[in-house]
């Protein structure tokens, strides 16, 4: 699908493929939309009139094969009763292109005379991120391509110059969801780190680690989940360096890239393991956050860091009960070898500290099942050491629509992951298990802000959402670039 932005038409009438238009806030049609209305002989206003669409953001309403145009059909989608912003433009975007899909109308033209450029922009690139999808490995029932979409506007260039900026997002997002989507056969240490090493192409400097080196470093926690796999564990640091001040202290973002989960010698029961190709998803939005801030050439130094292993069974793997060193010199008992990812995060996190002293630090994972018992699929968990860095990133989701929750952190839960041989153990059972984990990684932080999101519930979803189909989310893109904008940005930028 391609988008182009154009000026009105100059013959409504004889446009063909879809015509989509707007209803407003307050129930009337767009000024567009009376032109169209006038064309169909005040189809639209009866239908209006009839409440037979009401004034409801992303309610949709389709007439086919509409008399006095050449359009194949007509849709019409209500902006809803509040002013749009950035976001809600871009979600009404996604619920046309899912209404578009639906009809398989083919070509549109969307009649946005009316909207602000901005939000133009933004509206295209929902239409962007709802249309996506992920069908590389299909020879047939491949999904029909759908035709492309213009945006017809006030001013064309100025919608192009803002889409620049809105697709940003909408690229990163995709990249996630490509890395999440990549079958473990496909997508592997080697080649996760190849694709990562593309991003310098939109001038990130990225630096990619091996095992040697690691093992120089000290990452024994990181290393010792990959001893199973025939696959070299890896680690890619990505450098974006905008500010205006170099020195300035970045925004540190960690992901791990479990790219597949066995659960190692604790091997997991085979139902469901085909979905542990996901379980480098926190790995994939560190990925897609690096490029959105790229692409939209951001004033801020943001550092992307993920660990990209293997947990696989193997003579060589690790054992429930082996200890090891952790890259901060503590020692960690291993109890169970399916509580790989936060022995990644552990070394990522004491090395990302050290050598970049991050104004703040998120990291990301598909850490725990528990997360989805407490939470579901509709929002990811939230742990910190900040209150400030809590409501940064909770007024960043709640803007971008995506949901997070925090949960608590103490000394009490801290107490179950004691070990009696080693300064810690990696699981502390089946109680309250995805607040262990956060305090479990909470003793490889410092004491500058650091925030924990566990997305195990909101990485691959069964159902669509008005910005993606079903399958891999992105989940988190939008919520750190949100935060990178609103928090890191340079001052006037």
């Amino acid at each position: 699908m391609t988008i182009t932005f154009i000026d009105a038409p100059a013959a409504l009438t004889e446009t063909r493929g879809a015509l989509v238009v707007l209803l407003t806030g307050d129930g009337t049609l767009s000024g567009p939309a009376r032109e169209v209305d006038e064309a169909m002989g005040g189809a639209l206003t009866r239908a209006v009139e009839a409440k037979a669409i009401k004034p409801k953001h992303g309610a949709t309403l389709a007439f086919p094969f509409p008399g006095g145009l050449a359009a194949s059909k007509v849709l019409v989608a209500a902006t809803g009763p509040d002013a749009l912003d950035a976001t809600q433009a871009r979600l009404l975007g996604g619920k046309i292109a899912a209404a578009l899909g639906a009809l398989d109308a083919g070509g549109a033209t969307v009649l946005a005379q009316d909207v602000d450029p901005a939000l133009a922009a933004q509206m295209a690139a929902g239409m962007t991120m709802r249309r996506y999808a992920f069908d590389l490995y299909k020879t047939k029932d491949r999904k029909p391509k759908e035709g492309d979409i213009a945006v017809a506007a006030s001013d064309g260039d100025a919608v192009r110059a803002a889409h620049t900026d809105a697709d940003a997002l909408a690229q990163g997002t995709a990249f996630t969801r490509d890395l999440v989507s990549e079958p473990a056969n496909k997508l592997y240490p080697e080649t996760f780190a190849e694709r990562l090493q593309a991003l310098s192409e939109h001038g990130i400097e990225v630096t990619v680690m091996g095992e040697a080196e690691l093992e120089e470093i000290g990452m024994g926690s990181l290393l010792c989940v990959g001893l199973g796999s025939q696959r070299e564990s890896t680690v890619v640091v990505m450098k974006w360096m905008g500010a205006d001040d170099a020195d300035a202290a970045p925004f540190l973002a960690v992901g791990k890239g479990v790219t597949f989960d066995t659960g190692g010698i604790s091997i997991k029961p085979s139902g469901g393991m085909e979905e542990m190709t996901m379980d480098m998803g926190g790995a994939g939005v560190v990925s897609g956050l690096m490029k959105t801030v790229a692409l939209r050439k951001a004033k801020a130094n943001v550092i992307g860091i993920v660990g990209l292993v293997e947990n696989m069974p193997d003579g060589k793997a690790t054992r429930p009960g082996d200890i090891v060193t952790s890259l901060s010199g503590q020692t960690i008992e291993v109890i169970n070898t399916d509580a790989e990812g936060r022995l990644v995060l552990a070394d990522l996190l004491t090395y990302g500290q050290r050598e970049f002293k991050p104004a703040a630090t998120v990291n990301l994972a598909t850490l725990t099942g528990a997360i989805i018992i407490a939470l579901g699929h509709h929002h990811a968990g939230l742990f910190s050491n900040s209150d400030a860095l809590s409501e940064q990133l909770a007024d960043a989701a709640k803007a971008e629509g995506e949901g997070l929750w925090r949960l608590p952190l103490s000394k009490d839960y801290d107490n179950l992951i004691k070990s009696s041989l080693a300064d810690m153990k990696n699981t502390g059972g089946r109680a309250a298990g995805s607040i262990t984990a956060a305090q479990f990684l909470q003793r490889f932080v410092d004491d500058s802000p650091w925030a924990h999101i566990d997305i195990a519930g909101v990485t691959l979803l069964k159902e669509a959402k008005p910005l993606h189909p079903k399958g891999a989310s992105g989940w988190g893109v939008a919520t750190l670039d949100r935060l990178v904008r609103d928090q890191f940005e340079t001052a006037g930028s």
